[in-house]
């Protein structure tokens, strides 16, 4: 078992373990406590009931966080010709259409936070699943990162504004940035509103009982503290 240094640890005896904080209440204790010298990045982490081996318990979708993210987003588009053009002049930072950068890709280079593809370029960006996959940066339909001519600027905008996608992973969690510790307790609580709000949009028809069992958020550093999942300020 890992060891904690005492700056931890004296973070960690100013959090109540078995209380359930408010959502806003949670946030400013967790700054106060803060003792990393760097803006850290904050974290939520969502136990859910959900089965990750049933089909119709999945969870995919995406949320804009309403102030962002704090961190600069790079955006690779894989597209050609006039949707090429236009990924360039909505500010992507890449776009793949020359087989330089597909194979550039192909020897294990992901330089950048967000993929995003047209149809028509979705066979090459098959031949990258081995690549892309793993870290998550597949392009896919369901988490809009999939679009036409005409939705690319838009999607390049959200990609760069706070846009992320979240999933249940294997052992029915879910983990996601809300922020950075630099951000005021308000901009941090109405990011923290707008994914759990987009985590109950997103429940599935399959889920029952308690849908999600624990809230926990946290910082780089920082010590868990316990949210209510079910607090009124929770739409």
């Amino acid at each position: 078992m890992a060891s904690h240094g005492k700056k931890y640890l004296g973070a960690r005896e100013k959090v109540e373990r078995d209380t359930l904080y408010d959502p806003l209440d949670a946030v400013k204790l967790l700054k106060e406590v803060s003792f990393a010298g760097f803006d850290e990045t904050v974290e939520l982490h969502i136990r859910t009931s959900l089965d990750p081996r049933q089909a119709d318990q999945q969870i995919r979708d995406v949320v804009v966080m309403p102030n962002g993210l704090g961190k600069s987003v790079k955006v690779m588009v894989f597209a050609q010709g006039e949707a090429a053009e236009a990924a360039r002049a909505a500010g992507a930072d890449y776009v793949a259409d020359t087989d330089e950068i597909v194979n550039k890709i192909q020897g294990g280079w992901t330089d950048f936070d967000v993929a995003i593809a047209t149809p028509d370029m979705m066979g090459t960006v098959g031949r990258l699943g081995r690549v892309l996959g793993p870290r998550g940066l597949m392009p896919n339909p369901k988490a809009g990162t999939v679009v036409q001519l005409d939705q690319m600027a838009g999607a390049i905008k959200e990609a760069k504004a706070g846009r992320i996608e979240f999933r249940l992973d294997k052992t029915a969690n879910i983990h996601v940035p809300i922020g950075k510790l630099s951000f005021t307790a308000e901009q941090l609580d109405e990011n923290l509103q707008a994914f759990m709000h987009a985590l109950r949009q997103a429940r599935p028809a399959a889920a029952s009982g308690t849908f999600i069992r624990r809230v926990t958020l946290t910082s780089t550093m920082g010590p868990g503290i316990k949210v209510d999942p079910y607090a009124a300020s929770i739409s």
